[in-house]
């Protein structure tokens, strides 16, 4: 036991993802446990610094989903403690969950993301904030949460009600996108590398939270049957897209394409910092497609970890060097 390296698997928290992250975080265990690392596991609660402390980790392999494990929160935390984690740091992570945020980053540097607008719940039901069709979601939400389309046969094309269930009930603010019709694409990165590109067919027409995590609900192909100038410009975008956003670990890029406008019509939605590691989940499909299992894809995923330098390290070092100067 004493030559193995101890990672704490961080899981659950009381996002709306709290379950999906548990599904995660237990695969996860498994995975490393199985590739010779001495594994704990922690749900995480409001005494999260402490545990984190009395466990001791050598690294921390970041399963949770939503805020605050996805926003920057526990990024921030595990620096100021100089733990070293998986997955993106304090900055990608903050601006990647605020869809505004990352449009202003991407956008600049030529990711085509659709027209979006961040609005009040309120002014919804005055008027539409963007022609029908569009879509309505939470500004710093993942995994689909909160997601609805305004068509053009919404309440009869009145704004919208108060009463009437939709994102606009548990959201102060909200972000109205253009509606790109067409295909589901999604691409995985990891470290310098996109992985493959994926279509997601979902039976009932949205790839909605349910979508996503209910088996059956959606058909996966992969590799995506979509002509070889796509799937480049999917996977460029997503690399482009890892890379501007300073992620690190695995990252997971989602796309609509309307195929009848060919390379124009292929748009950037959100870059994912905290991809799922359930049994149907993207990143370790993508992997699987380069030989890559789940248990090597896990110990690949804390071998990065482990060779990045914490910010404690970075810190000592540049202390270091100031007082050699000094």
């Amino acid at each position: 036991m004493t030559g193995k390296k101890h990672v704490v698997v961080l899981m659950g928290g009381w996002s709306s993802e709290r379950e999906i992250s548990l599904l995660s975080g237990t695969n996860v265990g498994k995975a490393l446990e199985t590739a010779g690392y001495r594994v704990t596991l922690l749900d995480m609660d409001r005494d999260i610094a402490f545990k984190l402390q009395e466990a001791k980790p050598d690294v921390v392999f970041n399963a949770l989903h939503g805020t605050p494990g996805e926003d920057g929160s526990i990024q921030g935390l595990m620096d100021l403690m100089g733990i070293c984690y998986t997955h993106s740091g304090l900055t990608a992570s903050a601006i990647a969950i605020d869809k505004e945020l990352t449009k202003k980053i991407l956008t600049p540097d030529h990711i085509p993301m659709p027209t979006g607008v961040v609005v009040s719940r309120e002014s919804l039901y005055q008027k539409d904030p963007l022609p029908r069709p569009y879509v309505l979601k939470p500004v710093n939400e993942g995994s689909s949460v909160g997601v609805a389309i305004i068509d053009k046969d919404f309440n009869d094309g009145q704004p919208i009600r108060k009463d009437q269930k939709g994102p606009w009930q548990n959201f102060k603010t909200l972000l109205a996108e253009s509606f790109i019709k067409g295909r589901e694409l999604t691409v995985a990165v990891m470290g310098d590398k996109a992985l493959a590109v994926t279509e997601l067919c979902p039976n009932n027409g949205f790839y909605d939270y349910q979508a996503k995590y209910t088996d059956g609900m959606t058909t996966h192909i992969c590799p995506a049957d979509i002509p070889e100038e796509i799937a480049d410009a999917a996977m460029a975008m997503a690399l482009k897209s890892h890379q501007l956003l300073g992620c690190r670990g695995p990252s997971r890029s989602d796309f609509r394409w309307d195929d009848e406008a060919g390379l124009q019509g292929l748009f950037l939605l959100e870059v994912n910092t905290q991809p799922g590691m359930t049994p149907l989940s993207l990143v370790p499909e993508q992997a699987k497609q380069l030989g890559i299992d789940y248990v090597g894809l896990c110990r690949m995923i804390v071998e990065e970890a482990l060779a990045e330098p914490s910010l404690s390290q970075i810190k000592s070092q540049e202390t270091k060097m100031a007082g050699q100067s000094g």
